[in-house]
């Protein structure tokens, strides 16, 4: 196919890359045009194009992965004068619900299909296809969409109307979260019993304590290495959107105050270019262990 990709960073490349392997053209384009460049130059199946616009122009499917809900909605309206009916858009980003419900009904007039579909995995699941994908949209456009997302993704879900895939992503982000600040804590705590931080990872990974982030992150912790395969700015603007979706459903949860406040923390400590796991940096001034 040909496909256009908006938005080559830390995930979108690697994604990008996924599908260029299987086979299909890819049409680059990316804010910093050095990113989409240098992954072109990589790929013979990759051309940069000057803009969005011109990316998605006949294209058969269009990838949008860019941080925020402005970008996604900068995105659309740049390309959208280029689309025509029947012509796919696939958002990957994690936005808010509600603006994809809006673009998803915007698009549906020009007979373009649409479907939120963000990602949970990381970098390294970006770079192994092996992503967890949630998609939101009318039954037909996941359809058509499938056989591109199982290239990217180990397990993808049609959760339901537009806008549902985002809002599983903020639920997923939750457990995340609050995973993350459990295992950082526990490995502050095992420290602080002076254990072997490592072997308390073997231990407790074993049993009904492990998780993706004690076992992908706890050893990077261990080792106080903060190199990002998922922003802290990021997950500080998920959770924001987490925030508010809870507002406007009028519930409150309590776990997510506290991680949003351990995330502003390691912020504030000059953590948010880093990695996730640099919460622990922040635990660890918080606690005075270091």
């Amino acid at each position: 196919m040909e496909i256009a990709w908006i938005g080559t960073g830390i995930m979108g490349a690697p994604m990008a890359r996924n599908l260029m392997r299987a086979g299909h053209r890819l049409r680059l384009h990316n804010r910093s045009a050095k990113r989409a460049v240098a992954l072109a130059a990589d790929r013979s199946e990759a051309t940069v194009a000057a803009d969005a616009a011109a990316a998605a122009a006949g294209a058969e499917a269009v990838f949008i992965m860019v941080p925020d809900t402005p970008d996604v909605e900068s995105v659309i309206a740049r390309i959208e004068p280029a689309l025509h009916r029947g012509q796919l858009v696939i958002d990957t980003s994690t936005i808010a619900p509600a603006a994809e419900r809006s673009i998803a009904a915007r698009l549906a007039k020009k007979g373009v299909d649409y479907l939120d579909a963000p990602v949970s995995g990381g970098e390294s699941g970006a770079i192994d296809g092996t992503l967890t994908i949630m998609a939101g949209g009318a039954p037909s456009a996941y359809h058509r969409a499938l056989p591109l997302l199982e290239k990217l993704g180990r397990r993808v879900t049609h959760m339901g109307p537009s806008g549902a895939g985002q809002m599983t992503k903020l639920a997923n982000q939750i457990a995340v979260a609050l995973t993350l600040e459990a295992t950082a804590e526990a490995l502050a705590l095992a420290e602080s019993g002076g254990l072997d931080r490592a072997r308390v990872l073997e231990a407790i990974g074993a049993g009904a304590a492990g998780s993706w982030q004690l076992a992908n992150l706890g050893p990077k912790i261990i080792a106080r290495d903060w190199r990002p395969g998922f922003f802290i700015k990021l997950i500080r603007k998920d959770l924001r959107l987490v925030a508010e979706a809870a507002r406007g459903g009028h519930l409150a949860l309590p776990g997510l105050a506290l991680v949003q406040s351990m995330f502003n923390a390691a912020a504030a400590l000059g953590h948010d270019r880093d990695g996730t796991q640099a919460l622990a940096a922040a635990l660890a001034r918080l606690a005075r262990i270091d």
